[in-house]
């Protein structure tokens, strides 16, 4: 009897198949309802949200609230099996996406890619030290006082605008063990809020730019030789060099590339246990400080994929990766991550926090499209409004967003903009947009208080002011048409 207790009421393989089944089913009715809805289509909102929001309606929290506790639906349309599995699936699969980043990414000379993205590095930062700062005073003067919010609450502008869906809900168990269960919930309800006003508050700005004449990229000629938008044909040497690596194994490439991304989260998670058991021999032990205890494991794969990167590089095996199978096997783990993370929402604690909520969302939009009109042509020396939307299009979504913004002003890549945004991310991602120190930066709010933090944000926020407009934002102008 104990065994058949156990086999019926412990982990079942199945469980987890047909959830992810039904989150397949779910992505596809999402893509449908997109192609009927075009308002969907005009707001560029990604089938999975659609899907995820499908999936909250028909869950527990939507249907089952309608229906009568004697109605088999009163649980909604999903087994609670199913549900658990989606409550842990968020964490998991984002360890995926951050590992694929800059897996097959080829990295050029340091001191190059820094000459092309140090003003990019300049605004985008700003931002993000920006949301810090107007949320953790939002928290201080408001949210704790009046309406008795966690301090932790003044962190989650940051989360969910620069870290989007995935970092969100990667962060949602980090947020309960800190005392503040509803944060997951907030993170991921304002996630969505960010990415539709970046999309809506993108295409307001655009055109406002189109009758200002502030698109200086319209009036020049396409660079024939500029990459479109990360499409890259690869070089026949690296062709020819995975040609000879591969004839003899006999294993397929999505599975030998799914290997480089298991390494590199391997690598990321005996980093992260190194980074622990250090800070137990130091300033954590007993009755001490702990940070990186708290830390998620996804930003540590994110430097652990660039770790396997450099390794296959070394020993002339990085052919072995396709960047374009990355992509795909991170944007299958985004879907996931998107899905079960938006069908697991609490809509109560969204409702019991709906005023603290809109203020978080109503001040994180107003920081970013104010930076983007008062600072982005002070810091950005060339093409100052193609480059600063596609930061306020990440900073309010995802980099999804930032490129689909880009290509609304600069379809033709004339400005050369996206080569710099997307070197950019290499000393962005791994410290803020959901990497160390979004990670981190809850547990500095318990350790160190709210206004400790403010403090901190505070000094990085005026660095980054002063290297834009001191620094990056003098270079000078290149005549137009040298874009």
């Amino acid at each position: 009897m104990p065994l058949l207790f156990a086999a019926t009421t412990g982990f079942q393989l199945s469980d987890a198949f047909f959830a992810f089944v039904i989150a397949a089913i779910l992505l596809l009715l999402g893509r449908v309802i997109r192609q009927k809805l075009q308002i969907l289509r005009q707001l560029y909102i990604p089938s999975s949200i659609v899907a995820g929001l499908l999936a909250l309606l028909l869950g527990p929290q939507v249907l089952g609230q309608l229906m009568s506790p004697e109605s088999p639906l009163a649980e909604g349309l999903f087994a609670p099996t199913i549900l658990q599995v989606w409550r842990e699936s968020p964490g998991v699969f984002i360890n995926v996406v951050f590992a694929t980043l800059f897996l097959g990414e080829i990295l050029p000379a340091p001191r190059e890619i820094w000459r092309k993205a140090a003003p990019q590095v300049a605004f985008g930062q700003t931002l993000a030290w920006g949301q810090y700062v107007v949320g953790l005073l939002l928290g201080l003067l408001v949210l704790t006082p009046v309406f008795g919010l966690s301090p932790i609450a003044g962190t989650l502008i940051e989360i969910a605008f620069e870290g989007g869906h995935g970092t969100a809900a990667g962060m949602a168990d980090t947020l309960t063990e800190l005392g503040f269960p509803e944060g997951g919930d907030l993170a991921l309800g304002l996630a969505t809020i960010g990415i539709v006003s970046g999309i809506v508050s993108g295409i307001v700005l655009a055109n406002w730019g189109r009758r200002k004449g502030l698109i200086r990229s319209a009036r020049l000629e396409p660079d024939a030789t500029a990459e479109v938008y990360g499409v890259e044909r690869e070089h026949p040497d690296v062709l020819a060099a995975r040609k000879r690596l591969t004839s003899d194994l006999l294993i397929d490439p999505i599975s030998l590339n799914l290997g480089f991304v298991g390494l590199a989260i391997a690598f990321g998670w005996l980093i992260l246990e190194a980074l622990k058991a250090f800070e137990q021999l130091t300033w954590g032990g007993e009755g001490g400080v702990t940070i990186l205890g708290y830390i998620p494991l996804f930003p540590m794969a994110l430097v652990g994929g660039i770790l396997v990167q450099l390794l296959l590089r070394r020993l002339r095996l990085d052919p072995l990766v396709m960047r374009s199978l990355m992509e795909r096997i991170g944007g299958v783990a985004l879907d996931i991550t998107i899905i079960t993370a938006l069908a697991s929402i609490s809509l109560t604690a969204l409702g019991a926090n709906l005023v603290p909520f809109a203020l978080l969302a109503l001040l994180g939009i107003t920081w970013n499209v104010l930076a983007f009109i008062i600072l982005a042509p002070k810091m950005l020396p060339e093409f100052w409004f193609e480059r600063g939307l596609g930061d306020v299009g990440q900073s309010m979504g995802v980099t999804a967003t930032g490129i689909l913004l880009l290509r609304m002003v600069d379809p033709q890549n004339r400005s050369g903009a996206f080569e710099s945004f997307a070197y950019k991310q290499l000393f962005f991602e791994p410290i803020v947009g959901g990497g160390l120190f979004t990670a981190a930066a809850p547990v500095l709010v318990v350790q160190l208080g709210a206004v400790g933090t403010l403090l901190l944000t505070s000094g990085l926020l005026l660095f980054w002011l002063a290297f834009g407009l001191l620094v990056t934002g003098r270079r000078s102008r290149r005549p137009l048409g040298e874009g």
